[in-house]
């Protein structure tokens, strides 16, 4: 699934820096990485490496997504925290807006996830072969036309809380690829990772960043 990349003007905002770690809050609209081809060449490690040359990945935020992420600004570091996003011992934090009220006021999705391999990037719940994922959620407020939620995914599987949410019959507001009509007829994909908790690669505290949602 091909699409006409155009990355936004927005800049990234550094939330925190020092000699091991950098954290930003992303724009939406911009791909964490570099895309296939030349046209796809800016995105916010780019972006970065103007004022931080030794900026190393870490983890990513799907490109409608915005949101606090962390760069290893050491292979120390990269190693450090990468380890830590694959142990689960990071505390993540999403805002989203969601189509229609979600009931109960808390819950869990365990649904495992698997690519559409004919429709990439779309993820699809697949109970045979899917890998497991679940994401906790609770309401910050309801109408009967949207939903305001905190969600924390306990997995990392692409596209996770787009599809679970998605599968509730309550996609993300705006979702190009798993909402449809009213619902996906937003200017940005109403997703935010709001918070993210880790521990420092060098000192072993736990600290935690935040970025309010803009919307």
């Amino acid at each position: 699934m091909s699409f006409a990349y155009r990355p936004t003007d927005e800049q990234p905002r550094v939330i925190h820096a020092d000699h091991e770690v950098l954290v930003v809050d992303k724009p939406a609209g911009l791909l964490s990485v570099p895309g296939r081809g030349e046209d796809r060449a800016d995105c916010l490690i780019e972006r970065l490496r103007g004022a931080f040359p030794t900026v190393l990945l870490v983890h990513r935020l799907d490109l409608d997504t915005s949101g606090v992420m962390v760069f290893g600004l050491t292979p120390h570091a990269q190693r450090h925290l990468s380890k830590q996003f694959e142990e689960r011992r990071t505390k993540k934090t999403y805002v989203a807006r969601l189509w229609g009220r979600l009931q109960p006021a808390t819950g869990r999705v365990d649904l495992p996830l698997i690519v559409d391999w004919p429709n990439r990037p779309r993820q699809k719940v697949d109970h045979a072969e899917g890998r497991p994922a679940q994401t906790d959620w609770r309401v910050v407020k309801a109408s009967d036309t949207e939903t305001r939620v905190r969600l924390m995914p306990l997995t990392g599987r692409s596209h996770q809380l787009r599809v679970h949410m998605a599968e509730l019959g309550h996609p993300i507001l705006g979702d190009p690829l798993y909402a449809s009509g009213a619902a996906a007829a937003f200017p940005r994909l109403m997703l935010h990772a709001e918070s993210l908790r880790f521990k420092h690669p060098e000192t072993g505290v736990m600290q935690g960043f935040t970025a309010p949602a803009p919307f």
